[in-house]
């Protein structure tokens, strides 16, 4: 499928369900015109009526910001997600002059329609830094290398090679190294739309 603008993904998903821009400024609050603008002008607003548009749409908001989307099976090859950094975080301020490595989070899945999971391949460097969060939805780990611990509610775990953990996204949690070494983990977050 090929890469559509912003403007035209909305469009195009309004079109799909039979929504008018009309219908869609009633459903996310969204002021008609402005949906026009972001629709033919080619407008990025910011992400507060994204998330509703997103939200009156009844899709995710990754689904509105991606740049191309398949509906069938996505396919990651060995090593492809490698080169799929979509972010990072737990980086101190400056960091990135000092040498900070943190965490480094690989797309598996960055072009599947309409998805609910977010894979990821993720890098956790000894000096990441991070506060606990939380959020709606569900988690899976799974460490690939390294020793990993899971500071979630008010309890610790360490996780090694080869162990997983699901759990609640809504408690409070964070991950890191549990002895000062690089950790790779696959993790899959589920948020629902």
């Amino acid at each position: 499928m090929a890469a559509h603008s912003l403007g035209e993904r909305i469009a195009e998903i309004r079109k799909t369900y039979s929504i008018s821009k009309e219908d869609l400024a009633q459903r996310s609050g969204v002021p008609a015109a402005l949906i026009s603008s972001i629709e033919d002008a080619g407008l990025i607003p910011d992400l507060a009526p994204l998330i509703k548009i997103a939200r009156g749409l009844g899709v995710r908001l990754g689904t509105l910001l991606d740049d191309h989307e398949q509906l069938g099976p996505v396919i990651c090859k060995a090593g492809a997600g490698d080169s799929a950094e979509r972010f990072k975080t737990g980086l101190p301020e400056g960091a990135a002059a000092n040498g900070h490595h943190g965490m480094s989070f690989n797309a598996l899945a960055a072009d599947k329609s309409g998805r609910h999971m977010e894979p990821f391949i993720v890098t956790i460097e000894p000096d990441a830094k991070q506060d606990k969060s939380s959020h709606e939805g569900e988690e899976f780990i799974f460490v690939l290398e390294g020793n990993l611990c899971l500071d979630y509610g008010t309890g610790k775990n360490e996780l090694n090679r080869g162990d997983s953990v699901y759990y609640d996204s809504i408690v409070p949690h964070r991950v890191f190294s549990a002895d000062n070494n690089p950790v790779k983990i696959l993790a899959v977050v589920y948020t629902p739309v």
